[in-house]
């Protein structure tokens, strides 16, 4: 293990010397129902554990003390998500742990906060990695754990090392918590941009009109000048190429399928081919502008074709291809589409029980608001901008994420290395030298466990 120079008054020693010998959980099932909580490995795994949910022992041990968890232990995953722990404080009266995990208690004169700590350092990850390496089953046994080589300052220390990681590391889980909060607002404001775009509450209209269809779609009133068509009335509309290899003839050619479309866009990775006719192909194939819509999956799910057609890609029968007439634009009919998905109110259009789907006779009465041209094209300008403008914030955020995920393992490796409390030593160095140092406190614990031996080795004489 690589760590550089330990600061002044450290030393280095192995998990073994400043803890209690390490011990397997119980091994039993979990139940709903029972007297004796039963921790296990999924339990820790988030880093805090609700005990409200962990559950109880199927058959729990004849002996609860010798698997009791008290206040003070540290539990780590041996198997599974191997290497995750968890110190415990305040545990219900009664909870044991399972088997795939092990228990290690801090001995009286070093800080369970600190070692928990470092236990989430990319200095203990690394090491877990270097003992599980060449395992064909990821885990971990409690003689390797034992072997960890844990940075060791004096006690005072140990206590402002960890202090301070907890203030910073909260403020570093604060700030990750707003963070992934933005995504989820600009979801949402995505959503209201096309409610007011296609309502026509985006670019403003003083004079509105009822219309019979605004309940049963959930439409404000619409602007004086826009119109309703049903879809038939705007586009020429078909379904796709039937996958059938039996019947199927021509040459190789490249088709889209339901999941190559996302909303907006086309993920074109690994596209199948299909045997094709030449009247197949000049009917299927796609030109600039075709709307290809979802008929099952996610119905409605539909993007605007805008690919180079140097190669001619077709399109099967799990989609709707859409080539708008003189009335609308591509961009206004997946605006609207995306819109009423939003809403839920597209599903009133869709036929099965677990697995919905959108036929073409549903497509062809589904009703369209339909401002003058010009306006959709000022409104799809508007759309776009704004649209670009919380694409960029998204950027921006993940960004942030990415950096602050990081920061946690640069505080934590910082805190190891001494750098968080080097002021404090050179203010307070009667703390860290002499019988004050950690080479003073690792002889003391030495010293109280060889007379703790001692003591047991009396009684078993006597």
């Amino acid at each position: 293990m690589s760590r550089g120079k330990l600061p002044e008054g450290w030393v280095t020693t192995h998990l073994s010397e400043i803890c209690s010998k390490p011990q397997y959980g119980y091994t039993t099932k979990s139940s709903s129902m029972g007297d004796v909580k039963f921790l296990r490995t999924t339990d820790i795994t988030k880093g805090a554990v609700d005990w409200s949910s962990v559950p109880y022992c199927m058959d729990a041990p004849e002996d609860v003390s010798k698997y009791q968890l008290q206040d003070r232990d540290i539990v780590i995953s041996r198997a599974g998500s191997v290497g995750f722990s968890f110190l415990v404080q305040n545990p219900p009266s009664q909870v044991v742990f399972a088997s795939y995990l092990i228990r290690f208690k801090p001995v009286n004169y070093f800080s369970e906060y600190y070692l928990k700590r470092f236990l989430e350092s990319s200095d203990y990850w690394n090491q877990l990695s270097l003992m599980s390496a060449g395992n064909a089953v990821q885990n971990v046994n409690a003689q390797k754990l034992s072997t960890l080589t844990v940075p060791i300052p004096p006690i005072a220390e140990q206590k402002i090392i960890a202090e301070k990681l907890d203030t910073l590391l909260a403020q570093v889980d604060s700030t990750k918590a707003r963070l992934e909060q933005i995504p989820q607002i600009l979801k949402r404001f995505r959503q209201a941009v096309l409610a007011a775009a296609v309502s026509g509450l985006l670019i403003g209209s003083n004079k509105r009109n009822h219309h019979p269809l605004c309940s049963e779609w959930q439409w404000p009133d619409l602007p004086s000048t826009w119109s309703v068509h049903k879809y038939s009335e705007l586009v020429d509309s078909r379904l796709g190429k039937m996958l059938d290899k039996a019947k199927n003839f021509g040459s190789a050619t490249k088709y889209l399928g339901n999941i190559n479309v996302r909303w907006f866009s086309f993920d074109l990775e690994n596209l199948q081919d299909i045997l094709i006719s030449d009247i197949e192909r000049r009917e299927l194939s796609l030109k600039l502008g075709d709307v290809l819509i979802c008929e099952g999956g996610e119905p409605g799910r539909c993007a605007i074709w805008s690919e180079p057609q140097d190669i001619p890609v077709i399109f099967q029968k799990a989609l709707h291809r859409a080539r708008v007439k003189d009335k609308i634009i591509p961009e206004w009919l997946v605006y609207n589409l995306k819109n009423d998905s939003n809403n839920i109110s597209l599903s009133q259009l869709f036929t099965g029980t677990t697995i919905k789907h959108l036929t073409g006779k549903a497509l062809a009465n589904y009703p369209i608001r339909v401002p003058p041209l010009e306006e959709q094209h000022e409104i799809v300008r508007r759309v776009e901008q704004l649209f670009a403008w919380a694409d960029t914030i998204e950027k921006q955020v993940n960004n942030a994420l990415t950096r602050v995920n990081s920061l946690t393992q640069s505080i934590l490796a910082k805190a190891f290395r001494g750098e968080l409390t080097a002021q404090w030593r050179a203010e307070n160095p009667d703390l860290i030298s002499g019988e004050n140092s950690a080479a003073a406190l690792l002889e003391k614990i030495k010293a109280e466990r060889a007379a703790s031996s001692g003591k047991k080795t009396s009684r078993k004489k006597a």
